[in-house]
């Protein structure tokens, strides 16, 4: 199995977009000069030796070079030993409220923003629990199973938001249900799921749900995220934003945080509810409720004993560099005479 201990590392890819850009300028350049200078087949009799196609070569082992090279800073690791691990935790779900209310910026730099950096804060802390990620608005999406892959969860939360969900609304029911779903069935025990919303449900389903969850064993905390006086409702067009969200007179909506109905979802599962602010430890207080419930064993086949492999690409890196150096910038008189792609009728 391949993994790159400093993944990070690929950004440094994106030095090729200017990079690229550059040479293209230096060749319209280039071209426009020999325009200016006189006809081609004129340029080609009187500078016999120009290179043709030697500035593309030369610039096709740069880049290649500069890939190998960040391959190797990225230090890619293989690993084909295997070992069970046994592990102790809880079962924990996560769902995520990503309809268009969360995007208000009643807290900053806005709900969803703000809900995705305690979920990631949240991830950092277990030791041991499973986690899962639930996605939900008008209606609820499972984005990832139970796993202990705490790295995977993360780079799939950074993706998360209203246009994964093309019905709008806020059905926390249906995030319960499917919580409820997800876990593994026949276990009356270490079920955790954790609604993060603003609360933006009128219906009375979602206390029903919980109820239903709590009698099969899912222990319920709700998170609230937002403002009780609310925020407007920033809408996007092209990626930036055009308006706020009206009603049918043309007035602003406002978003408020539910609170009541957080709670009460809360108090039917045993749960306790907390609301998300920059002044309370909310991780913490998640943590430690996680850490009172009884734990399970989980069994699993991990991969150890990673060895490096950034040597290779280190290498492959300056075998590129070097050929590029020996590339000339003159055409190589030794070859100049094989003329393999030279049509006949050509003088």
């Amino acid at each position: 199995m391949y993994k790159f201990a400093q993944p990070e590392a690929f950004y440094l890819l994106l030095a090729l977009v200017p990079l690229g850009l550059l040479f293209g300028w230096f060749m319209w350049g280039r071209a426009q000069a020999e325009k200016k200078f006189g006809e081609k087949s004129l340029i080609l009799r009187l500078m016999p030796q120009r290179p043709r196609h030697k500035h593309q070569v030369k610039f096709a082992l740069v880049c290649l070079a500069i890939v190998s090279l960040v391959v190797a800073l990225a230090r890619p690791q293989w690993s084909t030993k295997t070992e069970p691990v046994t592990r102790s935790g809880v079962d924990l779900m996560i769902a995520l409220d990503v309809s268009n209310s969360m995007l208000a910026e009643d807290e900053k730099p806005s709900r969803l923003a703000k809900a995705r950096q305690f979920i990631s804060s949240l991830i950092d802390e277990l030791k041991g629990d499973r986690v899962g990620l639930i996605i939900f608005a008008g209606n609820a999406y499972l984005q990832v199973p139970l796993t202990s892959d705490y790295i995977a969860t993360k780079s799939l939360l950074k993706t998360v938001g209203p246009r994964l969900a093309p019905t709008q609304g806020t059905a926390i029911a249906d995030a319960i249900k499917l919580a409820d779903e997800a876990f593994e069935s026949g276990e009356k025990q270490f079920k955790a799921l954790v609604v993060i919303s603003d609360g933006e449900n009128h219906e009375a389903d979602a206390v029903v749900a919980a109820k239903e969850a709590a009698e099969k064993g899912v222990l319920i905390h709700t998170i609230g995220v937002g403002s009780p006086r609310g925020g407007p409702i920033p809408e996007y067009v092209g990626g930036r934003q055009a308006d706020y969200k009206r009603d049918r007179e043309g007035n602003i909506v406002f978003s408020k945080l539910n609170e009541q109905m957080l709670r009460d979802v809360a108090a039917q599962a045993d749960g306790d509810y907390f609301r998300l602010s920059a002044s309370s430890d909310n991780v913490g207080a998640i943590i430690g409720a996680l850490a009172s419930m009884e734990k399970k064993d989980f069994e699993e086949v991990v991969f150890t004993d990673y060895e490096e492999q950034y040597q290779w690409f280190l290498a492959l890196g300056l075998f590129f560099l070097i050929l590029e150096y020996f590339v000339s910038e003159r055409r190589n008189t030794f070859f100049v005479n094989w003329a393999i792609f030279r049509n006949e009728n050509q003088n």
